[in-house]
């Protein structure tokens, strides 16, 4: 059985009358991204339509009576998605069922016994008679980002592909980029001479170039990294400020003077030291400097963090974490405009949408060229971090 595409009746696309329930998705932006990734393909898998699951809109690792539900809809858009993803996952409303049968159970299974193989089996006898009579297959347990992963990358980038943020949230990064660019022909004002015809409500603004910079240095960030750097043995996952710093400033071919743009925890907000020792021409702020913090305050962490996603994804340089989740799926979809643009490879070579991993040292003394692998087999390099990323 061909777990990519299982039990999808030929040429007929997700039934829409069998339906996968999922328990609500938690922690970080991208963790829950990927999460609702992996329910989209089992629900694929087991040829059912995606019972619309509930996001959390804030951040608790342990406090699961703290989450506070918000509906994906709130945060992406649900038609726009069914478009997108039409023929290969679907989502669906409460509102669509029939209620003719009851609900069916499944306890995902955890623990070392609870191998891939035996997940991977559980999940083919959900596809026959009696269960696959059932309505709805409510799937009991632990959050869908600890399910065991059966999917290529290339299968979690088409759902992400059909992923698009509400127009709120966009107009919001909108603002933010703008604001960014704005300050970057301010730089270039005072040291070049203003062409002809640009002006910052024009197309011109647009083609500001400007570097986004996903900056892990917090604390509890730093104690999880070394942990880590000890467990896996390897000493390329923590980056301290001053090696970030250096790194950056040491990128090959930066179009300066420019802004970097610091997406950082709110902890490090009043922390000046992160604005200090960039190279000359580079220009760093983060939200509360660049004067859009009051943006960021009007939304609870999940929202605040899907601007911050979406600013450094159109930037033209991006530089992250490869142990990152968040730094990652950037990664990942910076890697699909260029190979939609034709660019196999980015390794040692000038491309649109360059992405850097400053925990892995590269070129002159610069952080690395980051690409994703999308010949991968499953997620795991993106969802739990690696130093292999393709350059």
């Amino acid at each position: 059985m061909d777990i990519s595409s299982s039990n999808l009746n030929s040429g007929l696309g997700i039934r829409k009358d069998k339906f996968l329930e999922v328990p609500q998705i938690v922690w970080g932006l991208n963790n829950q991204k990927i999460a609702f990734a992996r329910a989209c393909l089992t629900a694929r898998t087991l040829n059912r339509t995606l019972l619309m699951p509930s996001l959390s809109a804030s951040l608790f690792y342990k406090e699961v009576d703290l989450l506070k539900p918000i509906s994906l809809d709130k945060v992406f858009q649900f038609d726009k998605f069914n478009s997108l993803c039409t023929g290969f996952v679907k989502l669906g409303r409460y509102s669509d069922l029939l209620n003719r049968t009851g609900v069916f159970e499944l306890h995902k299974g955890s623990g070392r016994k609870w191998t891939i193989e035996r997940d991977l089996d559980q999940l083919r006898q959900h596809t026959e008679d009696p269960i696959d009579g059932y309505e709805v297959i409510r799937i009991v347990g632990k959050n869908p980002f600890l399910w065991h992963d059966h999917w290529p990358v290339k299968d979690y980038a088409k759902v992400f592909e059909c992923l698009v943020l509400v127009d709120e949230i966009t107009k919001e990064a909108d603002k933010v980029v703008t604001k960014i660019r704005e300050k970057v022909m301010e730089l270039r004002s005072n040291t070049e001479p203003v062409q002809d015809g640009a002006n910052s409500e024009g197309s011109t603004l647009q083609l500001v170039p400007y570097v986004a910079v996903h900056m892990r240095i917090e604390i509890d960030w730093m104690i999880h990294c070394k942990k880590l750097e000890q467990r896996l043995n390897i000493s390329q996952i923590c980056s301290s400020k001053e090696e970030i710093i250096e790194r950056v400033g040491n990128i090959v071919g930066l179009n300066t003077p420019t802004v970097v743009y610091l997406a950082v925890a709110d902890s490090l907000l009043e922390d000046s030291s992160i604005l200090n020792g960039w190279k000359e021409g580079l220009l760093p702020l983060e939200k509360k400097k660049l004067g859009v913090d009051g943006i960021y305050k009007k939304y609870p962490y999940l929202i605040q963090s899907a601007i911050d996603y979406e600013v450094c994804l159109r930037a033209d340089v991006f530089v992250g974490n490869s142990f990152s989740t968040f730094s990652s799926l950037i990664a990942l979809e910076r890697t699909q405009k260029m190979i939609k643009m034709g660019v196999t490879s980015s390794c040692g070579m000038h491309v649109r949408w360059p992405s850097y991993a400053y925990n892995i040292l590269g070129e002159l003394k610069g952080p690395r060229r980051w690409m994703t692998n999308m010949s991968d087999s499953s997620l795991q390099a993106i969802s739990y971090g690696s130093n292999d990323i393709s350059c």
